[in-house]
């Protein structure tokens, strides 16, 4: 049986008012996970909790294991990853305090290790629409229904850190469309998605990045954090309520397609049956 069915990448406030909270090490082949899982029951439900930065927070978002974190998972037994992160607006109309169900994102990170593949197996695995449908509309429901402001859809850009964006990328990035910005979304949300794990984001918005469409005070560290612990037991709510709201039966999330080549004597064969013979 798994271990865990349910995995959420969120610091002690998704667990630290839970009963029989149990902390477990992993292994994984890509060295240590951020932090120790906590393993937890919600409402019936086997939960994994891991704080991507580690709980005292001196991981940096180009530093966080990203392969490690979610293998971790999936070695546990994880069908499906819920993923809160604090985000920037870049758009007017999303606001400080609002959440967003992100549908897509754009990558601008470097150097991050974002694949379970790196040979003798290369798999190409579609991320066009990688954030899970029925997740995404059942935690869209769930903020509905503890009244906070959410926007359904968004794209999120992902920037490598830890510093924050120049006015001028900030401008580009709206002119864009694009409507938060955040440092951890990619490749935690693609890894997952890689190894078939259903996955939603729940964005907490904290500020109107470089206060460019806002024209407010450009952000800072201090100001991203108060707005975030203001908010912060919003997303504990959420995320506790989502979890009683996802179906029983997870196997059925998380689908995708790959093509996936190998040599002669190998034996992977991709989900659409394709293998190339060199």
């Amino acid at each position: 049986m798994a271990i865990a069915e349910i995995g959420v990448f969120g610091g002690s406030g998704f667990y630290s008012l839970l009963d029989q909270v149990q902390e477990i090490k992993v292994d994984t082949p890509y060295g240590p996970p951020s932090d120790s899982i906590m393993l937890a029951e919600v409402k019936g439900r086997k939960v994994a909790f891991l704080p991507r930065h580690g709980r005292r927070h001196h991981l940096p978002p180009h530093k966080v294991p990203y392969r490690a974190n979610v293998w971790a998972m999936h070695k546990l037994g994880v069908k499906a990853i819920i993923s809160p992160c604090a985000v920037g607006s870049l758009q007017r109309e999303i606001n400080p305090g609002d959440f967003l169900v992100a549908d897509q994102f754009v990558d601008r990170t470097h150097g991050r290790a974002d694949t379970f593949y790196d040979g003798p197996i290369v798999s190409h695995v579609s991320p066009a629409d990688m954030y899970d449908q029925t997740l995404r509309k059942l935690a869209i429901e769930t903020i509905r229904e503890h009244g906070i402001t959410c926007h359904e859809a968004g794209t999120v850009v992902v920037i490598n850190g830890p510093r924050f964006s120049t006015k001028a990328e900030s401008v580009w990035f709206t002119q864009m469309g694009w409507h938060i910005i955040n440092m951890t979304q990619y490749p935690e949300a693609y890894l997952c998605h890689e190894l078939g794990m259903a996955v939603v984001n729940i964005s907490l918005v904290t500020d109107h990045d470089c206060g460019v469409v806002a024209d407010a005070e450009a952000v800072t560290a201090h100001s991203v954090l108060e707005v975030f612990m203001k908010n912060a037991e919003n997303a504990r709510k959420v995320v506790l309520s989502l979890i009683e709201k996802l179906p029983e039966d997870l196997s059925q999330l998380g689908s995708r397609e790959s093509l996936r080549f190998t040599r002669g004597d190998g034996h992977a064969v991709s989900d659409l049956d394709v293998r190339i013979f060199d």
